[in-house]
């Protein structure tokens, strides 16, 4: 019997221990860091707390604990946001960041599957210590038809202005940006640009040469891809400077309802000019139509028309320009340059930008009847916009009251979301879309 009270004592102390052990794992579960009001957002509430009549109730507690725990890692993982921390001892912020790359060099029409999403990237929020780079957030990004040649892989000694794309890294083009952080001293955080910059949500950006402060926010910001950026300077430069225009004159523009055509089309029915726009798609007519009516209901063109309806495009323009034409600012080349140059006037000027209808083919097509340029006296020059841009402030003057009084309209074509890139841009070749094709990552 004396050996009873040492037993009844030994249970009853291990009952109590238990006891105390579970008191204390949910008292230290309130005070959890884990559950402070900051981090709600970030972590779910812990589960109940178990109890177990169990020896082994602090090896539970330890899986339960640690399983929060890994479930919150999980979750601050999927969200691909969380500080690291920098050398200097301070932290840095790392964020997701979305890219568009191109797969592999294009020959040929190119096609959507030729670029792809990478989701998994992930950038710091910080320039590098001594760097004069600016790291910015993408708000816009512009689609534009010279970016095709820059799939094309390089062929030695037939090298262009600009270099080509790589395959693997993401496509880079014009865009608007918030300025994040700087080691420039002419950018600093909260500034708003447009110029060269990824196709992606953040972008480093070390050729700060190639970037332009926006000042006049009182115009969307998506006019920086097109009307007050690179295609406004192209059409701005290739009719003031190379066509040299003058009051009465008869202009035709090729490609008209694109970023640089509509502007030149209105900028030459501002001076006084007689215009004429055509129009072209793959798209259905409805489409076509539809841009018919814009060039000449909301740009203000004299007529327009749609080439692909024209067997003959030296009729159908004699038929436009009985008299011939003065100025061609040329958009397409091939057939309808030919065409264009059977109906130059003497002294006539061509402002050749680009030629999108040869960009995808294997084997340009030749130009037939060079010899009009002979005997009509006709100027044909190409131009770069980066060789005047020395001439943007003189072109936002000359452009913003424009805008402000209504006298100009820029149509844009907007695809949301950094995923729909692929397909806005493959969409310039098909004539897809309408106006300036723009693509938004972000608005602000």
């Amino acid at each position: 019997m004396s050996c009873y009270p040492p037993f009844f004592l030994y249970v009853l102390v291990h009952f109590v221990l238990i006891f105390l052990s579970s008191f204390s794992f949910t008292f230290l579960r309130t005070k959890s860091p884990y559950t402070h009001k900051s981090d709600l957002s970030l972590s779910p509430p812990l589960s109940t707390p178990f109890v177990t009549i169990n020896t082994n109730l602090h090896v539970h507690c330890s899986k339960q604990f640690h399983s929060v725990r890994e479930r919150e890692r999980e979750r601050e993982r999927e969200k691909l946001r969380f500080v690291v921390m920098a050398s200097g001892g301070g932290s840095v912020e790392e964020v997701s960041n979305k890219q568009v790359i191109l797969k592999d060099y294009v020959s040929g029409f190119p096609k959507e599957s030729d670029m792809y999403l990478n989701a998994s990237g992930t950038i710091k929020l910080k320039v590098p210590e001594g760097s004069n780079a600016i790291l910015v957030k993408n708000l816009y990004l512009s689609c534009d038809p010279y970016m095709r040649p820059r799939m094309k892989q390089p062929i030695p000694g037939n090298e262009t202005y600009i270099e080509p794309f790589k395959p693997g890294s993401p496509i880079v083009g014009n865009g608007v940006a918030k300025v994040l952080d700087s080691g420039h001293p002419d950018f600093k955080k909260g500034d708003l640009i447009w110029g060269m910059t990824g196709w992606e949500e953040y972008s480093l950006i070390t050729a700060t040469q190639t970037l332009y402060k926006i000042h006049h926010t009182d115009v969307p910001l998506s006019y920086y891809t097109g009307l007050l950026g690179m295609p406004g300077m192209t059409a701005y430069a290739g009719f003031y400077e190379i066509c040299s225009p003058k009051k009465g004159e008869r202009v035709f523009i090729s490609a008209a309802s694109g970023a640089v055509g509509q502007l030149v089309g209105q900028f030459a029915k501002l001076l006084g000019c007689y215009v004429i726009g055509s129009a072209g798609s793959k798209e259905k007519a409805s489409l076509l139509i539809m841009r018919v009516d814009l060039l000449k209901n909301k740009f203000g063109f004299n007529e327009a028309f749609n080439y692909k309806e024209e067997p003959d495009l030296h009729a159908a323009l004699k038929r436009y320009f009985p008299e011939g034409i003065d100025i061609y600012f040329e958009n397409v080349g091939g057939k309808m340059l030919d065409a264009v140059l059977l109906n130059m006037r003497a002294h006539g000027r061509i402002a050749v930008c680009g030629m999108i209808s040869q960009y995808n083919l294997e084997h340009p097509e030749g130009v037939h009847n060079l010899m009009t340029v002979v005997w009509k006296r006709v100027r044909i020059e190409g131009f770069m916009v980066s060789e005047y841009h020395h001439l943007f402030p003189k072109f936002l003057e000359f452009v913003l009251p424009y805008i402000k009084e209504g006298k100009i309209t820029y149509v844009e074509d907007v695809a949301e979301g950094l995923e729909s890139a692929p397909a806005a841009l493959i969409g310039l070749f098909t004539g897809r879309n309408v106006g300036k094709q723009v693509v938004v990552v972000a608005r602000e």
